[in-house]
Parts: structure tokens; C-alpha cells; sequence
């Protein structure tokens, strides 16, 4: 049975990065899985999560939050640049999708690296063996990171919310709304419950 996840997520959103374990989990638990990344870019450069946030997340979830990045976890972020990054991935190298992810959240998260200058992204770049044209590092949407937010906008429509992260595992049959705040403290007790669903 063909089955697909789609998880709807900001890079330098905190739940955003405490629910990717839970697709990392169902990544490796169901490697024929096609696993859609979509980037909503919510932090425009205008606001940012905050420190209450955070603490949130750390009391609910396994994931960890360097000293950099505390330091400056009220100043304003932008990921209009690693949504760009990533909807490039998505036409070019579908493949390497979650693991840049992973790569991007734990610089972003526990090195501290803003990801918003072409230069903060040489380490993945070389890391991965990428090399996107220099539109992606402009300060506004690219065309793919548009369409994007197209294909969210029609998941949202359906699902009925525009809150995010969404985790939504479809099959041939059916579309089921993976409650991913159940296992950010245990990650991998998403799979057996995915399982159910599939069978």
C-alpha cells in the first residue's frame, strides 16, 4: 500500500523541530514511505518564537537547544532563505530532504546559526554536496517556495486548521491527522501507532 506523510513545518519554529524526530522515526520505520517537507515560512524576519516557547518545548520533548541559541531566542528570525533551500531540494534531490533538515535544525538550534546569509549555509552545503543557484539566498520567496505555500494552503483548507507543525499520513484510502504532540517526549511510539493505522 502506497502511503505518503506530509509535515508542515517552519526550520526555526521550536515544535517545528521537537515534531521532526517523529518523522525521523516513521523514516526509518517505513523507509517506501514518501515523505512530503513542506516549509511554511511563518518567520518572515518580523517576530520570533520566543523563550517561552522554548521552555515549552523543552519540558514536553526530547530535543536540546544550544547556549547560542538561547542567547538570542527573543531576536527577530528569518527562514525565507532555508524555505528557499529546501523547495530547490525538493525538485533537485528529493532524497536529501530530511536529513538537510535535520542538519539545518541543529545548526539553527544548537549552534545558534541564524540561516539567514548564503555564508551561514556553507557547512550544509558542502556537508550534502549541494550547490543551488544563488537565487535561493535572495531575501524574498523563490517561485518553488511559493508553490509550496500553495500545496499548504490546500492542506490546510482541508484539515480545517492553519496551526502548524502538521503531521497528516495519507494512504490509498484514507488521510489520518497524526497528533504529533503525543510523542515528542518519545518519538519512536509514533510508529506503532502508525502502524495501526496502515493495517
Amino acid at each position: 500500500m502506497t502511503s505518503d506523510l506530509y509535515f508542515i513545518y517552519d526550520s526555526h519554529c521550536p515544535w517545528s523541530y521537537a515534531a521532526t524526530p517523529v518523522v525521523n522515526a516513521l523514516s526509518e520505520a517505513y523507509p517506501e514511505m514518501n515523505i512530503h517537507l513542506l516549509h511554511c515560512t511563518h518567520f518572515n524576519g518580523s517576530d520570533s518564537a520566543g523563550q517561552e516557547q522554548v521552555d515549552a518545548v523543552l519540558k514536553l520533548s526530547a530535543v536540546k537547544f544550544g547556549r547560542e541559541h538561547i542567547r538570542y531566542v527573543n531576536s527577530p528570525k528569518n527562514a525565507i532563505k532555508t524555505a528557499n533551500l529546501m523547495a530547490w531540494m525538493q525538485n533537485k534531490q528529493p532524497d536529501k530532504m530530511l536529513p538537510v533538515l535535520n542538519a539545518l535544525q541543529k545548526a539553527h538550534f544548537i549552534e545558534g546559526n541564524p540561516l539567514n546569509s548564503k555564508h551561514d549555509f556553507t557547512h550544509i552545503l558542502e556537508q550534502f554536496k549541494l550547490s543551488p543557484s544563488n537565487k535561493v539566498f535572495r531575501d524574498e520567496l523563490s517561485s518553488d517556495a511559493e508553490y509550496v505555500l500553495e500545496d499548504i494552503s490546500e492542506i490546510q483548507e482541508m484539515i480545517g486548521t492553519m496551526a502548524f507543525p502538521v503531521l497528516l499520513l495519507s494512504t490509498e484510502d484514507k488521510g489520518v491527522f497524526i497528533d504529533h504532540s503525543l510523542y515528542l517526549g518519545q518519538p519512536q511510539d509514533v510508529v506503532e501507532a502508525v502502524k495501526q493505522e496502515l493495517s
